[in-house]
């Protein structure tokens, strides 16, 4: 009957519009109200334990020197980068655009933000060489999903502490599934200008030459740099995650304000605030989703779906695959920070019996979480590139089926590889 009460309230107030915050919080209050042998003091302990992590300091600090980066001239940089290594390729401008927001999500940590900041230059710039804006939008809100998957990634801080395992070890684990991804989004659009070339969509500039990429390359060092300054001190040792993240909002503010000069001090009270609005909902959820996990744990979910599962099948890839079907169901309806607070907890026991790597299984639970992020009813990149490329949402909710299909090829490779995850954190930190 708790359970019962818990999931019926939390999907109750989710449907009719109440915020996921709120919603899993009161939720978590009615349960424990039916429970005689508890009280409310479990919900505050809950929420106030929830956000009392130095680690969660780096999602603060990484939204902020994103918010910095998009609007202080670093963004726009990386873009002309972009468009003249890759705007001569196969596939030109849409590669473009897929690489920069690659690049963008290297230093940024949040797909929104490298939606915003992508989607505003280059949407405009598919347009007008002949994309169609809907599609043109169902790109940027896909490849935007790279913000989180490309360290230093804010969600995945948030899933090394709900799994206790290292950030770092996370943070080298997501280099190469990011990149697989970027080439099957920049394949699929390859083969689609292929079957759709018009005359007036082709670009007749000459190859970039040696002088114009020196040239765009010198204007972009310093925001070329970053990731190399913000990763090289995570994986040299000299900083932690969290600390780094202090690092890249110094650098963000010094680059952006003192050597661009695109961002005026006067805007910076402005960006914090955004930030701190942003970042506040995002806690908000953290602590009200620990509450929920306690009760979730209480009443022995967790290890009765364990036994559940594994009296179904003792098949690994079975069970990942059902796994996998459930976090694509899920993160088209939850935000992806919730799912993971409120998941991670429950499948741990599944994936510990079943001697899943908990470092690879992180990557697989945020790319797969990552497509909700394009998904229609609630995929929130599909609704920023809709607001900055002036596009309808149904139209462009008609548009992402191709690359849904495309993003969730892209998550069985990987999840049924898992080297493509462990190479990296093997080789240069010894993970095992």
């Amino acid at each position: 009957m708790t359970s019962l009460i818990l999931f019926a309230g939390f999907f109750s107030m989710l449907l009719i519009g109440v915020p996921i915050g709120i919603a899993l919080g009161s939720a978590s209050l009615l349960a424990i109200m039916y429970i005689p042998f508890l009280k409310p003091d479990l919900y505050a302990l809950g929420l106030v334990s929830g956000i009392n992590s130095f680690t969660l300091i780096a999602v603060v600090l990484f939204t902020l020197a994103g918010n910095i980066m998009s609007k202080g001239g670093i963004s726009k940089r990386l873009i002309a980068v972009a468009d003249t290594l890759f705007g001569r390729a196969p596939g030109d401008l849409g590669t473009v655009t897929i690489m920069a927001c690659l690049f963008f999500a290297a230093i940024s940590g949040t797909g929104s933000a490298t939606v915003a900041a992508v989607g505003l230059a280059m949407i405009p710039a598919l347009v007008q060489r002949g994309y169609d804006r809907a599609y043109a939008g169902a790109m940027v809100a896909s490849a935007g999903g790279l913000g989180v998957m490309i360290p230093p990634s804010v969600v995945m801080i948030v899933y090394a502490v709900a799994a206790g395992v290292s950030v770092t070890a996370l943070f080298m684990a997501g280099i190469l599934p990011g990149i697989v991804i970027a080439i099957t989004l920049i394949t699929y659009n390859y083969f689609h200008r292929k079957q759709n070339r018009h005359a007036h969509m082709v670009d007749t500039r000459a190859p970039a030459t040696y002088k114009e990429i020196f040239h765009v390359l010198n204007e972009a060092k310093l925001a070329l740099i970053m990731p190399i300054v913000i990763l090289g001190g995570i994986y040299g040792g000299i900083v932690t995650p969290t600390e780094s993240s202090a690092v890249a909002v110094v650098y963000a503010l010094i680059v952006s304000c003192l050597v661009y000069r695109e961002l005026p001090m006067k805007q910076l009270p402005k960006i914090m605030l955004e930030s701190a609005m942003l970042v506040s909902a995002v806690l908000v959820i953290i602590g009200a989703s620990v509450a929920f996990g306690r009760i979730i744990a209480l009443e022995k979910i967790p290890t009765e779906l364990a036994q559940f599962v594994l009296s179904s099948t003792e098949n690994k890839y079975f069970v990942l695959l059902a796994i996998l079907v459930l976090l694509l169901i899920i993160g088209t309806f939850l935000e992806t920070l919730a799912s993971i607070v409120i998941l991670t907890p429950v499948l741990l026991p599944v994936l510990t019996k079943l001697d899943v790597d908990l470092v690879h299984f992180g990557i697989v639970m945020i790319v797969a979480l990552a497509i909700g992020f394009v998904t229609p009813p609630l995929g929130a990149n599909l609704f920023m590139a809709a607001q900055v490329g002036e596009i309808p949402f149904e139209k462009i909710a008609k548009r992402i089926l191709p690359w849904v299909i495309t993003l969730i090829g892209a998550l069985l490779l990987i999840t049924f590889i898992p080297q493509i995850s462990l190479f990296l954190p093997e080789y240069f930190l010894g993970y095992k």
